[in-house]
């Protein structure tokens, strides 16, 4: 399968709206065509900003065609284009800018690219655009040394400010087999403790007021309340929050690193680890990319079958959610009693998966074998006894008066502001807007379920935990629906691709068994091409874009995850609270530090 490009026949028409391709007319580089059908337009770095602001404010609204508005800068990123091989009706470039955009209003995405070359990576800054561009600016400076003109604060986000070099540039050393042995001398020590000495004007704060002075305070990262991987850095007027700057990076593996190195099929237990409280949630976007670029159908019982376990791992993660969240606030009981149930549907899922949080169960085709014998009681359980738990948990949680004071009105935003900052997932529909992706934009199978999509209107700490309750009663819904209407046929599709082919198979003929070792050992071939797979993940929408250069491995991997620019909100919705609000603020964020960092 060609990649289709400007240049392919493939290419029937095209995607870019008139009313887009008529006010920049001569001034789109290219179109290139994907198999994820997302319009891509390629466009110069001196016209990029007044592209994305028409798209932002709507294609074409001034000349009264009235196109779809992109609310949100859903991922932006990089790539290294220079071993690149198939890049047929691209544009020269060594280094590619991607911004991705996401209308709600219009329910479709715009991906625009920017070219650049490798002696001249600057390109201007879009935080005026939206104010979720600043993490992802910083981030795409820290792995690919692209410089963003007039960017507030750009400097390392990721890695420590000593690092020397940007790993996702194809240059730099993937594994420390590569570099020499690490080493650290006095100086060296010295010189590593000077550059972690906490310098306010470098963060962005000011040391006194007029009439203040103003006092710093680290909360993290051994604080509880940021999972022992995180710091924030409090600015305080006594005990009012001026600024609140968060500092990641503790938890950062190189995950989009790593997937050069690995075949498409050896990365799916590397995904396993982005959120790891989601467990297979995190194998289906990926394997679902690398299934569109391969052109794979998958067989109608592994579809439901992976929808039931990404559910009951919605549920176990929500679980964890709702009992730490009212730790967080001073509740210590009801995550005992959380833990207990989270237990038992792990147990469930082990009896199913064979492991219980990163089974990395899901394959590139389908699953890694059918159901067991008993998996239906073992679901019908399940169905029994958690619905009468949640009513309990609400008595003990939802409805106690002091959690409503310690929450309600705490750490609000609306619509609007969750757009500008990239906010998806429970934090989203908070606000009122009832968007989830499994309905929306129906993906491997939802289309065929009936559940609703719960919503909460305040936008405030107690909204989201009400709303991540709600969500794990339609997930039971769903899980009914696939205990009731499980498909008979195959757990994994007969594609040549599909990887590894059903063992049952091997057993039988020796051009299968040589296929197995091949795909599993050396990873299938993957056409060239380029796709973008988003699904509702327990924190929000998490995509994973790839791209195939034609071999058995990626390219690119780009792993765009809901907690990295939710974290990032935390000093807009903060200023003005006390510390003990700032811990329920990010108690409601439900966050996991390997899905900031990757």
């Amino acid at each position: 399968m060609p990649v289709a490009t400007a240049t392919s026949p493939t290419a029937a028409a095209s995607l870019i709206p008139a009313a887009l391709q008529a006010k920049f007319a001569g001034r789109i580089l290219a179109e290139q065509f994907t198999c994820d059908g997302i319009p891509t337009a390629w466009v110069d770095r001196g016209d990029v900003v007044e592209f994305l602001r028409e798209l932002r404010q709507g294609i074409g609204t001034g000349t009264g065609t009235g196109g779809p508005r992109f609310e949100m800068l859903f991922d932006l990123t990089a790539i290294d284009e220079r071993m690149r091989v198939h890049r047929e009706g691209q544009p020269p470039s060594e280094f590619t800018v991607v911004y991705h955009l996401m209308s709600f209003s219009g329910n479709c995405d715009f991906r625009v690219k920017v070219p650049l070359m490798d002696a001249d990576l600057n390109i201007p800054t879009v935080t005026g655009l939206w104010p979720a561009a600043n993490w992802y600016e910083r981030e795409a400076w820290d792995m690919f040394a692209i410089n963003f003109e007039g960017h507030p604060n750009l400097y390392r986000l990721i890695l420590p400010p000593t690092w020397e070099g940007h790993p996702l540039r194809k240059e730099h050393p993937a594994r420390a087999t590569e570099m020499d042995p690490y080493s650290l001398d006095d100086d060296q020590a010295g010189y590593e403790q000077d550059a972690l000495l906490f310098n306010p004007e470098q963060w962005g704060m000011k040391r006194k007021s007029e009439d203040s002075e103003f006092m710093f305070l680290n909360l993290g990262p051994n604080h509880p309340s940021v999972h022992g991987a995180f710091r924030i850095a409090l600015q305080l007027d006594g005990e009012i929050l001026i600024d609140a700057v968060p500092d990641i990076g503790y938890h950062h593996r190189g995950a989009e690193k790593m997937a050069e190195r690995q075949s498409w099929h050896t990365f799916i237990p590397y995904t396993d680890r982005i959120d790891y409280l989601g467990g297979v949630m995190n194998n289906l976007p990926y394997v679902m990319a690398v299934e569109k670029m391969a052109g794979i159908e998958v067989p109608e019982r592994a579809r439901v079958i992976r929808i039931m376990l990404a559910e009951m791992f919605r549920i176990c993660s929500h679980l964890l959610f709702y009992g730490t969240f009212a730790q967080d606030v001073g509740q210590l009981s009801p995550i005992f009693y959380m833990f207990v149930e989270r237990e038992r549907i792990f147990n469930i899922i082990e009896s199913i998966c064979g492991a219980r949080m990163h089974p990395g169960w899901f394959r590139i085709g389908g699953v890694a074998q059918d159901l067991p014998e008993g998996w239906d009681m073992r679901v019908r359980e399940l169905l029994e006894f958690m619905p009468p738990r949640l009513d309990e948990y609400d008595s003990m949680v939802l409805n106690n008066g002091i959690l409503k004071r310690r929450t309600q009105g705490v750490g609000v935003y609306d619509t609007q502001e969750a757009f500008d900052w990239g906010v998806t997932g429970a934090g989203l529909r908070a606000t009122g807007l009832e968007w989830d992706f499994r309905k929306q934009r129906p993906y491997a199978g939802y289309e065929d379920f009936e559940f609703d999509v719960p919503i909460a209107v305040n936008g405030d700490c107690y909204d989201r935990c009400a709303v991540r309750v709600e969500e794990m009663r339609q997930s039971l819904r769903i899980i009914k629906q696939c205990l009731d209407n499980m498909p008979g046929g195959h757990y994994k599709a007969d594609h040549p691709l599909t990887t590894p082919p059903r063992k049952e198979e091997t057993l039988r003929d020796i051009e299968t068994l040589i296929n197995h070792f091949l795909s599993v050992s050396w990873g299938p071939v993957i056409p060239p091409d380029e796709v973008t797979v988003s699904i509702e993940a327990t924190k929000g929408i998490n995509s994973y874009y790839l791209v195939s250069d034609g071999s058995g491995g990626s390219y690119r991997t780009r792993i765009r995850t809901p907690s990295f620019p939710h974290l990032q909100m935390i000093p807009h919705i903060s200023n003005g609270f006390m510390v003990a609000d700032l811990i329920a603020i990010i108690a409601s964020i439900d966050f996991v530090m390997a899905d900031v960092d990757r």
